[in-house]
Order: structure tokens, then C-alpha cells, then sequence
């Protein structure tokens, strides 16, 4: 019997079965903004974590990195030398010439002020009495109207007070000895370092490239990229601390303030802490001369301080660090500020080269390999090769 039209039609305007959406999976739930940041945050949090036990390990190995930081200064600065040597003799022989060299060259400056300092150790006391008199009768007429009874008894709570604490002062004389057996001992350690550096650098560094897994042309790029910040950084370093000495010296000796090559000498090392190091060292070589020359020359002194540190801002850093250090003034400040609150004077002097060679392996393993660095940093990349 076949089906009549009305059931055909009810049939027929029946509908599907409608089929159940797919549940949404939590994670599409959350919106796309906060997934992007959620996970920065992770990544950035593991990136503290690794940075700060890095951080701590050094910390508790402060002896090591630093003499290993020296060693590393010392093949920045040898490098030129060793490889101009390396080309008439054989490398083996050219590293220990080189390190002699140095050596004696250091050992002879130190002589040569000891003993400049020796002929003069006879009139630098009456200089210094004489200066002291004068200061004295400057106070006494300044507005403090400190009289020289005033200055006589301070000189005696001094003296009393040197009485009194001479067993703690021995005790830190001794600890000063053991501090200064342990530099010895660094610079030892830093000068053994340095051997291996200069002579098989090269294959130290491809050991440690073969041991990274991923693309190893970007870790030796990115490398190489600091290496060439951190020796342009230091060999500039060292010619902006030897010009600033070299003027100093010479401006000192025509004023005829007496330890004027122990002051240059100072102003030397102290160069290798940024913006606060050489205004120091300045600011002694300035009480120096008041004592021993008076008012006057200390002006002319102190005017010397903003004389080099106008050249050394405008004139020294633009032509020598610009090269190798990209690094705005603010954050070279930031960066000594916290170098030192974390590591007293040697945290200030590895700050600098730390963040800066930081910042150019970064930029060099953002580029592409294909891409060339920037070219100061190539240029210096293939300069340290």
C-alpha cells in the first residue's frame, strides 16, 4: 500500500537531528592577551632564577672570576702583540716574551717612581710642615676661627686615640697582609690564565662551541661579537686612564706639587672605575698640593679636575669608546651605581664591560647569521681573530 502525500510531507519536513558542538577546550577560554603574558612571565621568571644563581655561584667564587676577569684583560691587552709576535716566532715563545716584557716594563715604572719618590722624601717633609702651618693659619682666620690651641688638641685626641686602638689597628695591618697575599695569589692565578688564553684560545673556545647544541654559528657570532666589545672596551680603557695620567703628571710637575708621578700613577688605576674613579684620585692630588703648596696651586689643581674631565666626556670617550661601548651615559651610571652597591670597587670596574659585552652579544645573536654585525663590532671581531 503505498504511503499517502500527507505522510510523505510530514516526512519530509522533518529536520535533522541537530550535532553538539565540540566543548571548549579551559585554555581558549582565556583571552589571547593574557596567554601572551602569562607566558613572558614564566620565561622571564626561569631567566631571573638562572641569572641569579649564576650571580650567586660567582658570589661564592668572587677569588676565581675575578682572576679569571684579569686573566682576560690581560689577553685583551697582550693579544696584538702575541699575534705580530707569533708571526716571526713560534707562539709558544711569543706568549712568555710578551708577558716578560710586560712585566719588566710594570716593574720599572714601579721603580722608577720609588725612587723619585726616595730623593724627594727628604724636602717633602718640610713642604708638608710648611704647608700644614699655612693651612692652619687659614683656618684660624676663616670664619670657623679655629686657633691652633683648637688644632693642637685635636691633634693630641689623635694621637690618644691611635694609643688606644693600636692592637685593632695591628690586626687589620695583619689582615691587610693577608689581604694583599691574596691579590698576589690572584694575579698569579689571572697571569696563569692568561698563558692558556693567548696560546690556545682558539681551541679552547671551539671545545666549548662544540659542546652547545643548537646553532653554532650564532653562539660563535654572538661571541666573537663581545670579545670585540670587551677588547676595544679595555685596550680604550687603558689609553684614556694613560692619557689622563700623562697630563696629570705633566701639569703637576710644571705646578711643582711634589708626588707628582705616585698622583699620575693614581689617577692611572683609578680611570678603570667610570665617572668617580679619576675625579678620587683628582681630589687627593688636590689636598696634596694644599698641603704642600698652598691655596693657590690647589685651585689651579682643582680646576685640573674639570679640565680632564671636560676631555676625557667630550673628546677621549666619543673618539676612543664609541667603537666598542654603545652604552648611554645613564645607563654607564646606573651600572657603576649598582656594581657597586653589589660588589664594593670591583663590582664598579667589571660593570661596565659586563653589561656592555652583554648588550653586543644580544644584538649580535638577535641578527640573523646571513646578516653581517654591526660593523664596529665586525670590524673589532676581526681584529681579535
Amino acid at each position: 500500500m503505498a504511503p499517502s502525500s500527507d505522510s510523505v510531507a510530514t516526512t519530509t519536513a522533518t529536520p535533522p537531528t541537530a550535532t553538539p558542538a565540540p566543548p571548549v577546550p579551559p585554555h581558549a577560554r582565556v583571552p589571547e592577551g593574557l596567554q601572551v603574558a602569562a607566558g613572558y612571565g614564566w620565561r622571564l621568571i626561569v631567566v631571573a632564577a638562572a641569572v641569579y644563581l649564576t650571580f650567586a655561584a660567582a658570589a661564592r667564587l668572587t677569588f676565581v672570576a675575578v682572576a679569571v676577569f684579569v686573566g682576560l684583560v690581560i689577553t685583551a691587552l697582550l693579544r696584538p702583540l702575541v699575534d705580530r709576535a707569533s708571526r716571526v716566532v713560534p707562539r709558544g715563545l711569543a706568549v712568555p716574551a710578551a708577558l716578560l716584557l710586560t712585566l719588566a716594563l710594570i716593574a720599572g715604572v714601579f721603580t722608577f717612581i720609588g725612587n723619585s719618590v726616595a730623593v724627594q722624601s727628604q724636602s717633602l717633609g718640610a713642604q708638608f710642615a710648611d704647608g700644614l702651618a699655612d693651612i692652619e693659619r687659614s683656618l684660624a682666620a676663616s670664619p670657623l676661627h679655629l686657633r691652633a690651641v683648637d688644632l693642637t688638641r685635636l691633634g693630641e685626641q689623635a694621637r690618644t686615640w691611635l694609643t688606644s686602638n693600636g692592637g685593632s689597628l695591628a690586626g687589620h695591618a695583619l689582615g691587610g697582609a693577608g689581604v694583599a697575599i691574596e691579590l698576589l695569589t690572584g694575579l698569579l692565578l689571572a697571569v696563569f690564565c692568561s698563558i692558556f688564553f693567548l696560546s690556545s684560545g682558539d681551541r679552547i673556545w671551539a671545545w666549548i662551541l662544540g659542546q652547545t647544541t643548537g646553532d653554532g654559528r650564532r653562539w660563535d657570532i654572538a661571541a666573537r661579537a663581545g670579545w670585540a666589545t670587551f677588547a676595544g672596551y679595555t685596550r680604550g680603557v687603558v689609553l684614556i686612564a694613560a692619557t689622563n695620567a700623562v697630563l696629570v703628571c705633566v701639569t703637576l710637575l710644571v705646578l711643582r706639587v711634589p708626588l707628582a708621578l705616585p698622583l699620575a700613577l693614581l689617577v692611572f688605576f683609578a680611570a678603570f672605575v667610570p665617572l668617580i674613579g679619576s675625579p678620587v684620585a683628582l681630589a687627593v692630588a688636590t689636598l696634596v698640593a694644599l698641603a704642600a703648596r698652598g691655596p693657590l696651586i690647589a685651585l689651579l689643581v682643582l680646576a685640573l679636575i674639570v679640565v680632564i674631565g671636560q676631555l676625557e666626556a667630550h673628546v677621549l670617550h666619543p673618539l676612543v669608546m664609541s667603537r666598542a661601548v654603545r652604552l648611554h651615559p645613564l645607563v654607564v651610571a646606573l651600572t657603576v651605581a649598582c656594581g657597586t652597591v653589589l660588589a664594593g670597587v670591583v663590582g664598579a670596574v667589571i660593570a661596565v664591560p659586563l653589561v656592555a659585552v652583554t648588550w653586543s652579544m644580544w644584538n649580535a645573536w638577535r641578527a640573523r647569521p646571513e646578516q653581517p654585525v654591526a660593523p664596529a663590532t665586525h670590524h673589532h671581531a676581526e681584529e681579535a681573530e
